[in-house]
């Protein structure tokens, strides 16, 4: 366990702030206000981004940070993240210059000029990701005994497995297409991986044209057959201590050669076997190539009579959006690339030259192999020791608030409350918010089952929530058949609040319970996102809920709430009063800080109230995973703002807004970031947690914790980079992530 010392937050070593997380300043005169306005007081919210999209492909280059296949799962998450960036992100900046948008962001940059800088900054890191598969990741893989072959360097036998491979199970789901005068250039849809094919026809020697699209139903990449020794144990080396830590040390990696697993790229075969699709023609070159479009659906909800069937529509048409970006193999001919680049309308900075292979999103599957020594350690989520009783949990939420820190949480308790109240003969009515739920939900069923134990049962479901709209519509039309009342949220407005209300018929009265949360009610990410929950009866809380919910399900026009801070209606407004109470006690001398963790911080209202902050001498310490448009260290401005970004095994995305109010902390929780979206264009909730106790632990064991982070923990500097603190013989290791799940104690829960 770290020392008491280690567990303080500190500065980064690189930086040397004004004074101490936490420590009053002498206040300075604040500049005048047209200062903050300055462009060069704001970071780009996209050049931001990449610098996070960075941070997680560090996490692939480190082989100190993660085992091995950890480290492959992180390069797969980083092209991941950069194909949905593309889709939104970048095909907003194209369309703005289309239509010669003229409001610019609060850094100035036009449109123009972000799609420049974007891919000024993106091509090194794409070089860097490539070598880190192809000199590192790849090869200790080998060693690992995991092989990814190329098919040029397969046996004469493998081929043959192979191609019976093909013939049989891709074969005859492949369709062969050629785009001459009297063929059409086909469709190429959105992320898959084609194959352009130039072809002879050996009788007169005209040229043609052809594309081969990679099945994605597949596998991408196919196992090779073993022999049957490789059913035996993997028979491999004792490891170092330092290869266990890096998973990737070649110590680690000798392996039987009967225990190998061997794989060979989908587009390999197929290239290989282009023959069968191409009878009696020569096949001169074939290059793989990758297509990304816009995929953000724009709905005119004003016009849509119908949201739910105008959300089908909008899917069905995102397969046919501009195209934003191609990838080609480097070994590409001019010729062909030319072909490409004609036939999909793009322009030349928008194709991307990569190594092989392309769409290494891929790579993800390899964690399905049965590996655990070159993967994390499991761990078993803990029950609250105020759950683990013998009480039923309505029982257990009257004896007072109940936190919950997911994953070192288990999860369960949520589940458990929806069907205890879909089950409970007492309980009258369910309401409930749902984002993202994931494909097979429990907590859908619970909701289904209480609908046939005749409890009454109302779900905003939300539609517009990006790349779970076709999963939530299968989840809206199953509630509606089963009788739930179903709602899709306010016009104009994504819901986003994460709430559940459970109405009980108790001796005294009816009572309502409530859970409110940072984080969806999905069991799958409840495992891997970092999430706070808290359940609670108390009769305010419960009665704001109410209200929010008559906002939300009917025509009410609620404008006051005794203690949640709901978006759009007074949660900009609640944040922005409490930044300015920690600044009226940094001018009377009282303690003051602001101690906030989020996804993203890119308001420009809020960014410069937090510089009139740490003018006044407020101390602030941010932990922003993400996107970041804060200058920190900026002389003048903010010298007092810390701003920390923690990348780790579990994808930080609690919100927690903690003032210290004069030493009599106040805590937020919720789930809305800062930013223009969340506070204007979303019903968002932060709610207060109420218990000392609770206020006291979230503080300890959880904010101070993250803020000693040495490891893991990356420091936003004024010219927008990020850099690890500076090591120091006196400073113990703190692995904010790992303290919290191997000390749980800390925590106090």
């Amino acid at each position: 366990m770290a020392s008491k010392s280690a567990l303080k937050p500190r500065p980064p070593a690189s930086v040397k702030p004004a004074l101490k997380p936490g420590q009053p300043a002498p206040v300075k005169p604040a500049p005048r206000m047209a200062f903050y306005h300055d462009r060069y007081l704001y970071l780009n919210r996209e050049l931001s981004w990449l610098e996070f999209n960075r941070r997680v492909l560090e996490e692939a280059l480190n082989p100190r940070l993660h085992p091995l296949l950890e480290r492959v799962k992180f390069l797969a998450i980083f092209h991941s993240n950069l194909d949905e960036f593309f889709m939104i992100r970048v095909s907003g900046l194209r369309q703005q210059v289309l239509a010669g948008a003229v409001q610019l962001p609060p850094d100035g940059m036009t449109p123009a000029e972000q799609l420049l800088a974007v891919r000024e900054r993106l091509l090194p890191m794409l070089d860097q990701a490539s070598s880190c598969w192809a000199g590192d990741l790849r090869p200790h893989l080998e060693q690992a005994g995991i092989r990814i072959r190329s098919y040029d360097d397969l046996s004469g036998a493998e081929r043959v497995w192979l191609t019976e491979y093909f013939l049989r199970e891709v074969f005859p789901v492949l369709t062969p297409l050629v785009f001459d005068p009297g063929h059409p250039f086909p469709h190429i849809s959105n992320l898959s991986v084609n194959l352009a094919v130039k072809l002879l026809d050996p009788v007169d020697g005209s040229v043609q044209y052809g594309r081969i699209k990679v099945p994605a139903m597949l596998p991408r990449l196919i196992e090779l057959p073993r022999s049957p020794a490789a059913d035996a144990p993997l028979a491999r080396k004792p490891r170092s201590r330092a290869a266990k830590r890096n998973g990737g040390d070649p110590a680690s990696g000798a392996v039987d050669a009967a225990a190998r697993q061997d794989f060979v790229w989908m587009e390999q075969v197929v290239a290989a076997n282009l023959a069968y699709l191409y009878a009696g023609v020569e096949i001169v070159e074939a290059y793989p190539f990758r297509v990304t479009r816009d995929a953000d659906i724009e709905i005119q909800e004003d016009e849509a009579d119908d949201l739910l069937r105008t959300m089908e529509r909008g899917i069905r048409q995102r397969r046919f959006g501009p195209v934003v970006r191609v990838e080609i193999a480097k070994a590409m001919s001019a010729p062909m690339r030319g072909l490409l680049v004609q036939n999909l309308g793009v322009a030349p900075d928008d194709v991307y030259e990569m190594d092989e292979p392309l769409g290494m999103s891929s790579l993800i599957s390899l964690l399905d192999i049965d590996r655990y020594d070159l993967k994390d350690r499991p761990f078993v989520p803990q029950l609250p020791a105020l759950l683990s009783g013998k009480e039923s949990i309505f029982a257990a939420i009257r004896r007072g608030d109940i936190l919950l820190h997911h994953p070192y949480d288990s999860f369960a308790p949520v589940v458990d409350f929806i069907k205890a109240a879909a089950t409970d003969p007492h309980v009258l009515a369910i309401k409930q918010t749902l984002y993202r739920v994931g494909s097979n939900s429990p907590v859908v069923e619970a909701l289904m089952r209480a609908r046939e134990e005749g409890k009454q049962v109302a779900v905003l479901v939300e539609l517009k929530a990006r790349f779970d709209e076709e999963n939530n519509i299968g989840w809206a039309r199953a509630l509606e058949r089963a009788g739930v009342h179903v709602v899709y949220g306010l016009m104009g407005l994504k819901t986003h609040c994460k709430l559940a209300l459970v109405v009980r018929r108790e001796q005294d009265g009816l009572r309502r319970y409530v859970h409110l949360g940072t984080g969806n009610y999905n069991v799958s990410t409840s495992r891997v996102y970092t999430d706070l929950g808290m359940f609670s009866c108390r009769p305010e809380l419960g009665a704001d809920v109410s209200d929010l919910f008559n906002y939300l399900t009917g025509y009410s026009l609620q404008r006051h709430y005794r203690h949640l801070l709901v978006a759009p209606v007074n949660l900009r407004s609640g944040v922005a009063n409490l930044i300015r109470r920690e600044i009226a006690h940094a001018k009377q001398g009282r303690p003051a800080r602001l101690s906030f963790k989020m996804n993203a911080l890119t308001d420009p209202a809020l960014i410069r109230l937090l510089y009139e902050a740490s003018q006044a001498g407020v101390a602030v310490d941010l932990l922003v995973r993400g996107i970041c448009c804060l200058r920190p260290g900026v002389a003048g401005v903010s010298d007092n703002i810390r701003v920390t970004s923690i990348v780790g095994r579990f994808l930080e995305h609690s919100r927690i807004y903690c003032f210290a109010n004069g030493g009599a902390e106040q805590i937020y929780l919720g789930s809305a970031d800062l930013m223009e979206r969340n506070l204007d264009r979303r019903v968002e909730v932060l709610f207060p947690v109420l218990d000392p106790l609770l206020t006291e632990q979230i503080k300890l064991g959880i904010l101070n914790i993250y803020h000693a982070d040495n490891v893991k923990a990356r420091f936003l500097q004024a010219d927008g980079s990020y850099l690890w603190p500076a090591p120091s013989g006196d400073d113990e290791p703190v692995d904010s992530q790992r303290m919290l799940l191997e000390h749980r104690a800390l925590a106090g829960f």
